[in-house]
């Protein structure tokens, strides 16, 4: 007969539920100092979401209080959705295209000089397999709350993340590759690589041969 495993229960965290989220460990993402950090990240991305295009320097003030310690020539088309933004960390030379969506409740690590198309997610949190560990319960003193954790996500330097792509918790992006349109990275990716598909692929390495003057489009 099957044995039952009890769900987790309510517990005083081993540390802030922020150093619980940080470190990977289940945390209660409805803590006060966490949902204070997401509603500061959420009215930054609305106010920087609402500017105009040429309303340069007050979108750079944005960005630099919701990413702190970017790289230079970071390039944000917006509009962007960050669960806390004080968890990534941004390389130089970055540029993200439209409807940009990080939920970093775990460390983002992006290098220098790499692209994001359109509407790429990376989303780190995780749930758990099992709906009585998963579902919403209530204290005793009415309040609800779920456990979640996440897994980091590191891109390193001059990648190309096409247009829609998924990136989960847990993976690493190789230095210099390239991610299809629609792929779902669900795995690391080696460095040099284009990977396509769902879950994504290593098609192939990037070689010299790909020299753009070798390419189709450029003769």
């Amino acid at each position: 007969m099957r044995r039952s495993i009890p769900q987790v229960e309510l517990r005083v965290p081993r540390a802030s539920e922020r150093e619980e989220m940080i470190q990977g460990n289940l945390y209660d993402p409805a803590d006060e100092e966490l949902t204070a950090l997401r509603e500061r990240a959420g009215d930054l991305c609305t106010r920087f979401n609402s500017l105009r295009r040429n309303d340069r320097r007050e979108r750079t003030e944005i960005l630099d209080r919701l990413l702190p310690g970017h790289g230079r020539g970071l390039d944000v088309m917006g509009p962007i959705f960050f669960d806390y933004a004080v968890n990534t960390a941004m390389g130089e030379r970055v540029f993200v295209n439209f409807n940009f969506t990080v939920l970093d409740c775990a460390p983002v690590t992006i290098g220098n000089d790499v692209l994001f198309g359109p509407n790429v997610s990376l989303l780190p949190p995780m749930h758990p397999l099992r709906w009585q560990d998963r579902n919403i319960r209530q204290r005793a003193d009415g309040s609800y709350y779920d456990y979640e954790y996440g897994r980091p996500i590191t891109i390193e330097s001059n990648c190309w993340l096409g247009g829609n792509v998924t990136v989960l918790g847990g993976v690493t992006i190789g230095e210099g590759s390239v991610i299809g349109a629609g792929a779902v990275v669900t795995r690391d990716i080696p460095e040099h690589s284009v990977a396509v598909g769902n879950p994504a692929r290593v098609l192939r390495t990037i070689t010299d041969r790909d020299a753009a003057c070798a390419q189709e489009y450029a003769r």
